[in-house]
C-alpha cells in the first residue's frame, strides 16, 4: 500500500510536466519525425525544393483532361478554322436531349441566366445590354431564318465558342455540355 502512494505521488507530477501549454510546440508524437502525424506542406506560390523547377503551383500534364470533361473536338485556333469547324460541329454533332417538358424548363432557365440579358426575352436580340446601350451592336436574332436554318450542332458550336465575328463570347467554361443542348431546344421553341 505504502509502495503504491510512494508510486501514485511520482506518476502525478510526472503527468503534470507532461501537459505542455505551448501550441507552437505539441511535444513528442510517436513517428513524427517520420512524417506520419505532421506532414510538411508548402504554400502554393511558395518555393519547393522538392520539384523540380521548384514551383510548388504545378500545371497539370500537358494533354491531361479534368475527370469527367472531354476537349471539345472542334475547337479552332484561326478565324479560318473556326468557321470551317462551326460548319463540321452543325454536321457532326447530334442533339442526344429528347426535348420533354422538365427539359425545357431547364433550358428556358438557362437561357434567362446566359441569354437573355443579349438576346432578349422572345430571343430576337433586344435584350437589356442593347437597348440600354451598353453594348453597341444588336446581337443575333435568334427566332429568324438565319440561325432556324442551322442546325443543332452550329449553335451548340457557338454556345461553346463564341461567335466567328467575336460580338458574343465563348461560354463553354461557364456552361455544360448537357446544359448547352438544353439551351439550343429552348432556342428551337423561340423560333416556332
Amino acid at each position: 500500500m505504502k509502495s503504491l502512494r510512494i508510486l501514485t505521488l511520482l506518476i502525478i507530477p510526472l503527468f503534470m510536466l507532461s501537459c505542455n501549454k505551448d501550441k507552437n510546440n505539441p511535444g513528442y508524437d510517436y513517428m513524427g519525425s517520420h512524417d506520419m502525424y505532421y506532414t510538411k506542406f508548402y504554400k502554393a506560390y511558395s518555393e519547393n525544393p522538392i520539384l523540380r523547377d521548384s514551383m510548388t503551383n504545378q500545371l497539370p500534364a500537358e494533354g491531361a483532361v479534368p475527370r469527367g470533361h472531354m476537349p471539345f473536338p472542334f475547337a479552332g485556333k484561326t478565324i479560318a478554322d473556326r468557321a470551317v469547324n462551326q460548319t463540321l460541329a452543325g454536321m457532326q454533332l447530334v442533339n442526344p436531349m429528347a426535348g420533354n417538358t422538365s427539359q425545357m424548363e431547364k433550358g428556358k432557365k438557362l437561357y434567362e441566366v446566359f441569354c437573355l440579358v443579349c438576346h432578349g426575352d422572345q430571343g430576337k436580340g433586344d435584350g437589356h445590354l442593347y437597348t440600354s446601350g451598353l453594348f453597341p451592336a444588336k446581337p443575333m436574332s435568334l427566332v429568324e431564318n438565319y440561325v432556324k436554318s442551322k442546325p443543332d450542332g452550329e449553335i451548340y458550336y457557338v454556345i461553346t465558342m463564341g461567335s466567328i465575328s467575336g460580338l458574343m463570347g465563348p461560354h463553354g467554361s461557364q456552361i455544360t455540355p448537357e446544359e448547352r443542348w438544353l439551351i439550343v431546344n429552348y432556342i428551337r421553341t423561340l423560333a416556332q
